[in-house]
């Protein structure tokens, strides 16, 4: 027998022998020997060794410009609005399972304790003009308001009616041009004052009333309801839109230079905390355990492997792999020999 025809039984044994590694009950024993030895490299090199700074942010920028862009993920930001709006376990759960009340409790102290953030929010607000604008239209809607609404108590007095009905039939052909502008002018006047005047009730309320009681009282009504019944603050195109503007904001920074120097700031930041740390002591920090990864690997690659060898591509992949080695000119000089 020549040197080829040898070569050529070599390979159908290995590839025959490949593929009887790659079933059944051979295969369940492959992958945790498997991982046992990938952990066993894993425990002796650290997270620097086999990962430089440098790439990790290149490949961490061109992660975030091309995934946050990609089309695939702005379809299921559609699909996935809807689906969760739509989801049946919805009616079947409450907001108070899902989220326990002790971090919203918690969340809420929080928020009401940033003086600063609070403070800086209302003195920019007080500088605004467009808010003075508003808050100038409000104070006229509501004089007009409590003026019209006085009147018509007014007129229930007995006598009353007349007497207005003549002072405002005087006054009626001059409302339009005189009140409303007055009621106008002087809020404007006044609006920066009034705001200001608001900032501090409005920080007082902060600081003293017991705002976070009402909080999680608001919070309590609706932890006891099915968590369907928030579908009545939005439709579900409402849902949507909301979420694909939330990713169009995304979308629109990611590709800024500050985004940028978020990422790389994060990797730095990862690598100052975890760089000197091997591969291996970093799974059980992330809730990955040796036992949960034989078992995830166990119920998914047979499934790939039994339809890759269902169409005969997975013997062809071995075949293909391992045909060049049985052909090199080193291994035929040595069955030559």
């Amino acid at each position: 027998m020549d040197a080829n025809e040898l070569a050529q039984q070599l390979l159908d044994a290995q590839v025959e022998y490949v593929l009887a590694e790659l079933s059944g009950k051979r295969l369940t024993q492959l992958i945790a020997r498997d991982v046992d030895d990938v952990l066993s490299i894993m425990d002796d090199l650290t997270v620097s060794d086999v990962l430089k700074p440098d790439s990790a942010k290149r490949v961490a920028r061109r992660l975030v410009d091309r995934v946050a862009a990609s089309t695939l993920l702005e379809e299921l930001v559609s699909a996935l609005s809807d689906a969760i709006y739509d989801l049946s376990a919805s009616d079947e759960y409450t907001l108070g399972e899902v989220v326990e009340r002790d971090p919203v409790e918690a969340l809420v102290a929080k928020l009401l304790s940033m003086h600063q953030l609070q403070d800086r929010a209302l003195e920019q607000m007080a500088e605004s003009p467009l808010v003075a604008a508003v808050a100038s239209k409000f104070v006229t809607k509501i004089v007009s308001d409590f003026l019209q609404q006085n009147r018509q108590l007014a007129e229930r007095l007995p006598g009353a009616k007349s007497l207005i009905s003549f002072g405002m039939g005087a006054a009626s052909r001059v409302k339009n041009a005189t009140v409303d502008q007055f009621l106008g002018d002087a809020a404007g006047k006044s609006t920066q004052f009034a705001i200001r005047r608001t900032n501090v009730a409005v920080r007082e309320l902060l600081r003293e009333a017991p705002l976070q009681g009402a909080a999680m009282e608001i919070w309590d009504l609706h932890a006891e309801a099915p968590i369907s019944d928030l579908r009545e603050y939005l439709s579900k195109q409402e849902l949507r839109e909301l979420a694909l503007l939330v990713h169009g904001l995304l979308v629109s920074a990611r590709s800024s230079e500050y985004v940028g120097e978020i990422v790389d700031e994060c990797v730095d930041v990862f690598f100052a905390e975890y760089g000197a740390r091997s591969l291996a002591s970093l799974l059980p920090d992330l809730g990955i355990s040796r036992d949960d990864l034989v078992a995830d690997l166990r119920s998914l690659v047979p499934q790939l492997i039994d339809a890759a060898r269902a169409d005969g591509r997975l013997e062809a992949l071995v075949r293909t792999r391992l045909e060049p080695f049985y052909k090199s000119d080193r291994v035929l000089a040595l069955l030559r020999g």
